[in-house]
């Protein structure tokens, strides 16, 4: 009885132990969310655009191997469900390569796990190799058209460009083509256990002044219809609400509404802060 007893404290140290390793290993490299950890990785993507001149961009490489920090088979397995899941890591990425205009090549996207991060990485979570290589070396790479050829093919869906008025937020200008555009105030926003739940696309400042305190961290967002290629404003239930100006009237957008559809020159309110919508073909 007390051999058994003796081998059954064992197991349990021993699992024990192994549990406080998965945990360093989490807190090691930060315990961010799976999603957050695409969305990095998607925007060191965009980082290597390159201007190409006459409003162009140019995206150098071809090939991106991608390796990713899962120090158990279920950080793998939660890590692999978003970048595996609906849109595709790959598809992520060249969604936002063609939302900056740039032309994307045959686009080759490798993706490995390795339990803990390599002392040269800059991230603790992931590391990206960028390659350009010979298009008839690139293994099952799918080809895939320049930016305007992308947008015909997503039916009528074109850019919508949004331009500050008031208030200050991360750029003056966005060009964005999404089937759903987050509007709020901060980039990132996390629930109380520091999760994170949402990453807006037009980000005022947090520190941008009164006007930019009128605006809700998850203040709005704008939907992109497949079909028609209409865009529509919704607010998600704003402290200081949402509206719409068009020819000097101002049209008021319900929380959990049905939204209202945007159109060339209008310009949306949240709270003070105001964009203005130019539409795109």
């Amino acid at each position: 009885m007390m051999d058994f007893l003796s081998k059954a404290r064992k197991l349990e140290s021993t699992i024990a132990r192994r549990l406080d390793n998965v945990a360093r290993e989490l807190i090691r490299s930060g315990a961010r969310e799976p999603i957050e950890i695409v969305n990095l990785i998607v925007e060191a993507v965009e980082h290597q655009i390159q201007p190409g001149g006459r409003g162009r961009h140019v995206f150098p490489f071809n090939r991106i191997a991608v390796s990713i920090v899962a120090p158990s088979r279920d950080a793998r397995a939660r890590v692999e469900a978003i970048v595996d899941g609906q849109p595709p890591l790959r598809d992520r990425i060249v969604e936002r390569l063609t939302t900056a205009r740039c032309d994307v090549p045959n686009l080759v996207v490798d993706v490995a796990y390795v339990t803990r991060p390599q002392k040269a990485w800059k991230s603790a979570d992931f590391h990206l190799d960028f390659q350009r290589q010979s298009p008839d070396r690139l293994p099952g790479a799918q080809p895939f058209r320049a930016a305007e050829e992308h947008e015909a093919a997503k039916g009528s869906q074109a850019p919508i460009e949004l331009s500050v008025l008031l208030g200050t937020a991360e750029r003056t200008t966005y060009s964005l083509a999404a089937d759903r555009i987050d509007l709020g105030r901060s980039v990132e926003i996390r629930d109380l256990q520091h999760r994170l739940i949402r990453m807006n696309h037009v980000a005022f400042l947090e520190q941008g002044g009164d006007v930019n305190q009128t605006v809700s961290r998850q203040h709005a967002h704008i939907t992109c219809d497949a079909r028609s290629g209409h865009y529509r404003l919704h607010d998600d239930r704003s402290a200081h609400g949402t509206s719409v100006i068009r020819n000097g009237r101002s049209i008021s957008v319900p929380g959990g509404s049905h939204g209202v559809r945007l159109r060339n020159g209008d310009e949306i309110v949240l709270g003070d802060a105001r964009l203005r919508v130019t539409l795109r073909g």
